[in-house]
Order: C-alpha cells, then structure tokens, then sequence
C-alpha cells in the first residue's frame, strides 16, 4: 500500500515537473506591457554599456593627459613637483570628503532623536513581481541617498523588511551600514506603543495633510504598480484603525494624470517641506514636470529656468544614488 502510494506521488511530482505543453496565452495588455519591460530592460542594458565606455574613454583620456603632463617637464625636479602637487590635490580632496561624510553622520545621528519620523512599508512584496521589487530598492536608495544630502534629515524606518525584499536590499554593497531603522516587523508591531501618532499616508484619505507634526508618524506605502491595487494602502489603515492623509497636491496645481506617486518622490516631498515649510515649492520642485498638468504660468516658467538651469549640472538623482554607492560607511 505504502509502495503504491510513493509511487503515486511520485508520478504527481513527474507531472508537475514537466514544462506545459500548452504554453499560458498572455492578454493584450499584458502583452503589451511585456514588451514594453523587454524594450524598457533592452534600453537600459544598452545605455549601460555606453557609459561603462564612455567612462573607460575618459579614464584613458585624463591618464594620457596626465602622461603628456610628466613627459613635457623640462627638468626631473620640475617633474617631481607636479606629483607632489597632485598628490596634495588628492589629499586636500580626500579630506573634504571625509569632513563632509562626518557632518553627514552627525546630521543623521541628531535626525534619530529630533528628525521627521517617515516609514516605509514593505508589506507588499508578495503582490510584486521581482522588477518591481528592484524598481522600489532603487528608490529606496534614493530615499537614503536625498535624506542625506538634507540640512535637517528625518528618521527614515524600513518597516516589514523580509523575504525576496529583505533579500534584494542586502544585496546592495553596505546596506548594514546605512543609518536607518531596519524592522522585519510590521510598523504595527515595531511602534505598537506610538500606534496613535501612525497616519499612513494615502491619495484615497478624505483628510488633508496641511501641515507635519514631528509628533506625527508618516507612513509611505512601498508598492510600486498601484494601479493593480487601487484603495489598498487606504483598505489596510483602516482595517488597522490608524489615521490616514493625503498631500495637498490639488491645492497647488493640478496634475496632469493620477496623484499617485512614487515612493521616493513622497518622502522626497515631505523631506522639502521640513525644510521649506512650502507645500508649493515642495511639489514643483520634486514632481516632475510631465506629470503637471495646468500651472500657474509664472510659476512654471521660474520652475522651467530652473529645472533648464541644472541641466548644465550632473544628474542630481544619479548622483545621489551614485553618492550612496561610494559612500556606504555611514
């Protein structure tokens, strides 16, 4: 009996092993939607590349340089001078960074005891697949990165941080080492005795967010496809009995499709108006401009020769994330 009951399992198991003979016909959106990933990882692969060349180029192009530098001194003594001297440009250089990367520590040390506590929530990795899993890692580190950069940072957790989340950050190169609260709990659990200051922040809440409480608790939902899960950041707060609120996008400006945003892009904003204490300068200056829809003309032209002016300036985004990258003692 035992015999034949194995070997039933184990015929089970054969079947279930094998490839499906009739592969799952995808919608047409769905269809379309994986293209767009395929072109959209296609691109990215691409652009990749040519930077990693480009940088090689420009790494041969400045050690050339450097080369023709050294061979056009006219005497040893000459040429002995110009190492030293580039020798106490890097030093000099050195030490700037490693004061900058101090203030930075203390900043986000000082930030833990008075700063703007801001949540993220990963409880949502099961309903997301592996892309976007790795799309929402990428704004959390740009949450990490911009936070740093603040003159008054704010106490930024990492609540519900487990499983294929957990897995995909701790891949990142330091991600021990970053000054943030790292909780496998729930924000339910992790600040069960501050439960009355939690107010999950949401475009489906009916209460305005006017102003921030350093009292006040900030929940940001960390789901990246929220079309697919209309309401569900709403559904859970209330199912939880917490408080809910929502930007005042609407008062300043009207948006040129829906008023959900990224991750990065919310806690980027709650970050400029600690700052600011401006909603107005907040939004223009985080949402970007292709989701804005009609504006107040001479507003949108300031914010225009802004935004025109910094393209002379590295990407600031890449930078920051690039800063997280080569800074990862703190």
């Amino acid at each position: 009996m035992e015999e034949e009951k194995e070997t039933k399992q184990n015929d089970q198991n054969t079947l279930e092993n094998q490839p499906n003979s009739q592969p799952t016909t995808l919608s047409k959106n769905a269809s379309k939607k994986l293209l767009k990933q395929q072109k959209w990882e296609a691109k990215k692969a691409e652009k990749k590349a040519q930077m990693k060349e480009q940088k090689k180029k420009e790494g041969e192009r400045k050690r050339k340089e450097w080369e023709d530098k050294l061979s056009s001194c006219a005497s040893e003594e000459e040429r002995l001078k110009l190492i030293e001297s580039r020798r106490e440009l890097r030093k000099e250089r050195m030490g700037k960074r490693a004061e900058e990367k101090e203030e930075k520590t203390q900043r986000l040390r000082k930030a833990k005891e008075s700063g703007q506590n801001i949540v993220i929530d990963l409880e949502f990795a099961d309903l997301m697949t592996n892309i976007e899993i790795r799309s929402l890692v990428q704004q959390i580190i740009y949450c990490y990165a911009v936070n740093g950069r603040c003159a008054s940072p704010g106490h930024l957790w990492l609540t519900g941080c487990r499983g294929e989340m957990e897995n995909q950050l701790q891949r990142l190169p330091g991600f021990d080492k970053w000054s943030i609260e790292k909780e496998s709990q729930s924000y339910i659990e992790a600040l069960q005795d501050q439960k009355e200051n939690l107010v999950y922040l949401t475009a489906d809440s009916e209460t305005v967010l006017d102003e921030l409480d350093l009292k006040k608790i900030y929940i940001v939902g960390g789901l990246v496809d929220r079309n697919r899960w209309k309401g569900l950041t709403m559904k859970k707060a209330n199912e939880q009995g917490i408080r809910t609120a929502k930007l005042p996008i609407s008062s300043y400006l009207k948006m040129s499709s829906s008023q959900v945003l990224t991750v990065n892009q919310v806690v980027e904003i709650l970050l400029k108006f600690v700052e600011t204490k401006d909603w107005k300068t907040s939004f223009f200056q985080v949402i970007p401009q292709r989701k804005r829809g009609e504006t107040d003309p001479e507003e949108l032209e300031r914010v225009d020769r802004e935004e025109l002016e910094d393209e002379n300036e590295p990407s600031e985004k890449k930078r920051q994330c690039d800063e997280v990258s080569s800074t990862q003692q703190n």
